[in-house]
C-alpha cells in the first residue's frame, strides 16, 4: 500500500509542476477592458437595463453640476436609443461635456476607439475636456485590429478614426507615443449586451 501512495503522490506533484509551465489563462474581455481602461484614468458604470442608463447618467450631471444645456450631442439618436429624454446643446464652445457612443472599447489598453460618426471631421481638441460614452458590450474587442476589422466587415468604412486612451486631464504625459492625443475627463456607461 506504501508503495501506490508514494507512486501516485510523485505523479500528481510531477503534474502540478508541469501545470505552472503551462500559459495563464487569459481574463475575460470584459475584466481586461475595465482593468485597463480604470488604470488609464475612465470611470466606468455598468448598467444592466435602460433605467440604469438614466440613473447614472443623471448621477454624472448631478456630480459635476452639470445641467442639460452643458452637454453637447451631435448624434440626436442616442436619446431614444439609450431611453435618455433632455434637450441637449449643440453648440460645442459653450459645453462642459460631450456625449456620444463609440465604435469600439479595446480590451488590450482600455482606450475608446471613435470615428467620424461621432465626432464628425473634428479633432478632439475641439470639443470640451469631458466625455460621456453610452455604449454596450456588444462593443468589446481584444484590440485596435479586431476593432478596425469589425469596421471594415460594415463596408462603409467611416474617416477620422482615433482612440481616446489618456483619461487623466491631471497627469500630462510626456510620452512621445501620446503626442498630439488629447486627455480627456472620460466616463463610461456600458449596457449589458443582452438588452440593447
Amino acid at each position: 500500500m506504501n508503495f501506490f501512495s508514494k507512486f501516485f503522490k510523485k505523479k500528481s506533484s510531477k503534474l502540478e509542476k508541469e501545470k505552472s509551465y503551462l500559459p495563464k489563462k487569459k481574463a475575460v474581455i470584459e475584466e481586461r477592458f475595465i482593468l485597463k481602461f480604470i488604470e488609464n484614468g475612465g470611470k466606468f458604470l455598468y448598467c444592466e437595463n435602460l433605467d440604469e442608463v438614466k440613473e447614472n447618467f443623471d448621477l454624472i450631471l448631478s456630480e459635476n453640476d452639470w445641467s442639460e444645456k452643458d452637454v453637447l450631442l451631435i448624434r440626436d439618436n442616442l436619446k431614444k436609443k439609450y431611453g435618455i429624454d433632455k434637450s441637449f446643446s449643440n453648440n460645442a464652445k459653450n459645453a462642459k461635456c460631450f456625449l456620444t457612443n463609440c465604435e469600439n472599447l479595446i480590451a488590450s489598453d482600455g482606450s475608446i476607439l471613435i470615428s467620424s460618426n461621432q465626432i464628425h471631421e473634428k479633432k478632439l481638441l475641439d470639443f470640451p475636456n469631458n466625455f460621456i460614452i453610452l455604449s454596450h458590450t456588444k462593443k468589446l474587442r481584444n484590440n485596435i485590429s479586431e476593432g478596425l476589422a469589425e469596421i471594415k466587415s460594415r463596408g462603409d468604412i467611416p474617416t477620422n478614426i482615433t482612440t481616446i486612451k489618456n483619461f487623466n486631464l491631471k497627469e500630462k504625459s510626456d510620452d512621445f507615443l501620446s503626442y498630439g492625443t488629447a486627455s480627456k475627463n472620460l466616463y463610461l456607461i456600458m449596457l449589458e449586451k443582452g438588452v440593447n
